[in-house]
């Protein structure tokens, strides 16, 4: 009997196991998805990088007249940025509300199919684990039954033994 264990000795689950299909979108797809969505925000983004380059380049050459323009093209291009951000944000909000939407109600699917097969899970362990008690317990019984056996033979044999000896 010291050698039975439990039945399945896998670890319980838990509700904050990973699940690695719970996000459909990597972080490539996603900025793909979104270059294609607003291109000209990385435009935006590349104009500005190009004037503080050119602003550093011009000011290592002590060209203050060069240095002034591109910080002014910095500028520019900054403030383009911001309003293809704003635009790009009031053109996309009803589509992000309703992506935002449908993500939550995936998820809040997936949480109920996660908890239900936890669940599910637990009980089959509960139901593994009831049964293996109950065969422990029937053994254990068995022992007993036996054991009561042995000590009525004994019985038997010392009271023989006591009749066999006071007979004579």
């Amino acid at each position: 009997m010291a050698g039975m264990g439990p039945p399945n000795s896998a670890p319980l689950p838990s509700s904050f196991d990973e699940n690695a299909d719970f996000y459909n979108e990597n972080t490539i797809d996603k900025i793909w998805r979104r270059f294609r969505e607003e291109p000209l925000i990385p435009f935006g983004c590349g104009l500005t990088a190009w004037a503080i380059v050119g602003a550093s380049r011009s000011m290592r050459k002590g060209d203050h007249k060069m240095t002034n323009l591109y910080f002014r093209r910095r500028l520019y291009a900054q403030s383009f940025t911001i309003a293809v951000l704003v635009i790009g944000n009031l053109y996309w909000q009803k589509d992000r509300v309703k992506r935002k939407d449908y993500e939550r109600m995936k998820a809040e699917t997936e949480r109920k199919e996660k908890r239900d097969r936890w669940l599910r899970e637990l009980e089959m362990r509960d139901e593994e684990d009831k049964a293996w008690k109950e065969r422990l317990a029937k053994k254990t019984r068995g022992a007993a039954d036996e054991a009561k056996g042995v000590t009525d033979m004994v019985a038997e044999k010392t009271k023989e033994l006591k009749d066999q000896t006071l007979g004579k």
